[in-house]
């Protein structure tokens, strides 16, 4: 294993582009499949590459919202000494890994937002607090959790099916949670996946003299601004100073958090997990202040979210207005049977992810055809809809578009991490593949 794993990893370091041009190699292939595959000329492939540039704006918004409230929320002295104490309990760089591990396949089944940022969080704190364990590998760990997240409680599809008035409600009606998230099959390629990543990711430990421990000065704390006295202070300074106003406006947002659990149960989504971290992060930070001076730490390291969505945006419309993915999808159809339809959804699923790294909108552009594929096979709709949940999550493990706000918290770059975030795609692929096929 650890010679695989070093294979792996001088592969990406040497042949893995960073993520912007990654994306603009993406962005190439796309275009030339398009003409290559459907019928679509040059001058349209253009206009759907324009035209869906900016179709996530929102979600680059939430995105960046995910990575600067989180960073923030993990600078305040409350929330630093509670990860604190969580990282003692990991007592060597190998169970650092396997704590890391658990903790992020958790937070990401609750909600995906939620892991994301933990799982790296945690991952730092764990690093200044254990000797000699590999940063790179310890950041892989925690990105590794986010591999569960569409079979979980925030699985954009599974909700989706589960809503009336859904836009495939007419074909397979309300299929509830208890057929999909909850299902007896998707619980054991979970609870497999949630014993067999820690101990894949705790096997990939590098040799010690191979070991590359961090930078210290990726963990070094924002320098606090040294405040005036009270009696130096302008009355400006007295308001930006004041735990009063962080009180008032912090016991707001608690007050509408608590509104929306009493009304909604506990279904968190990307933009309430947002709400709940810029609320607890006024509050703990005491004072405006010093919560302004966390974000303009936060902000340095949401450029490559910003710069980089939009072209996966482009991306995404020339996959869905020229029928490429349709084309991707019916392919992979055209080669199934009744047993091996879930595990061929999941397939192709897997690659269009790749160009089109939305759930939702990636179910968008398959249901139809996997839905009528479904139907004509005589396959459970609830099981190809999971399978293709399953696909939009598994090839994340290699695709930069989801691992930058953990890269950003982590200052690391997708090469570091990608050699091993590899092997865990290979693993997970076959045993959510044989989960898929079996059960």
């Amino acid at each position: 294993m650890k010679g695989i794993t070093r294979f792996s990893n001088n592969l990406m370091e040497r042949y893995l582009p960073d993520p912007f041009l990654f994306v603009i190699i993406l962005t190439v292939v796309v275009f030339g499949l398009g003409l290559g595959l459907t019928d679509s000329s040059p001058l349209q492939m253009v206009a759907f590459w324009g035209e869906g540039f900016w179709a996530l704006l929102a979600f680059s918004m939430q995105m960046v919202l995910v990575l600067v409230t989180g960073f923030v929320l993990a600078s305040s002295p409350i929330f630093k000494k509670g990860l604190g104490k969580l990282a003692s309990f990991a007592k060597s760089p190998g169970s650092a890994i396997l704590w890391v591990t658990i903790v992020s396949l958790a937070a990401s089944w609750i909600n995906w937002g939620f892991g994301l940022v933990i799982g790296a969080l945690f991952a730092k704190e764990l690093a200044k607090r254990v000797e000699n364990v590999d940063y790179r590998l310890l950041i892989a760990s925690a990105y590794s959790g986010f591999l569960i997240w569409h079979a979980g409680f925030s699985g954009s599809i599974p909700l989706s099916i589960a809503t009336e008035g859904h836009p495939f409600a007419d074909k397979i009606g309300i299929i509830p949670t208890s057929e999909t998230i909850f299902s007896s099959y998707n619980l054991i390629i979970v609870v497999a996946l949630l014993i067999i990543v820690p101990l894949l990711n705790r096997m990939m430990m590098p040799k010690k003299e191979e070991t590359v421990t961090v930078d210290p000065k990726v963990l070094v704390e924002p320098t606090v601004e040294e405040l005036p006295t009270k009696e130096n202070m302008t009355p400006a300074e007295r308001l930006e100073n004041s735990w009063i106003l962080s009180m008032v406006i912090g016991i707001l947002g608690i007050a509408f958090i608590a509104y929306y659990f009493a009304n909604n149960g506990f279904a968190l989504t990307l933009d309430l997990v947002n709400f709940m971290f810029l609320f607890l992060g006024i509050l703990f930070h005491g004072t405006p202040r010093k919560y302004l001076n966390a974000v303009q730490e936060a902000v340095k390291g949401a450029g490559a979210i910003i710069v980089q969505f939009p072209f996966y945006a482009g991306m995404m419309g020339m996959m869905t207005a020229s029928g490429l993915a349709a084309v991707i999808s019916e392919a992979f159809v055209s080669i199934s049977t009744v047993d091996t339809f879930p595990l061929f959804a999941f397939l192709s699923a897997g690659l269009v992810n790749f160009f089109v790294p939305s759930g939702g909108g990636q179910w968008a552009v398959q249901a139809p055809i996997m839905l009528e594929a479904a139907e004509m096979l005589g396959s459970e709709p609830a099981k190809v809809a999971m399978a293709v949940a399953w696909g939009d999550a598994w090839t994340n493990m290699i695709q930069p578009f989801w691992a930058l706000p953990a890269l950003a918290i982590a200052g690391l770059k997708a090469k570091d991490i990608m050699g091993f975030c590899v092997i865990v795609l290979v693993v997970s692929g076959v045993v959510i593949g044989l989960g898929l096929l079996f059960l």
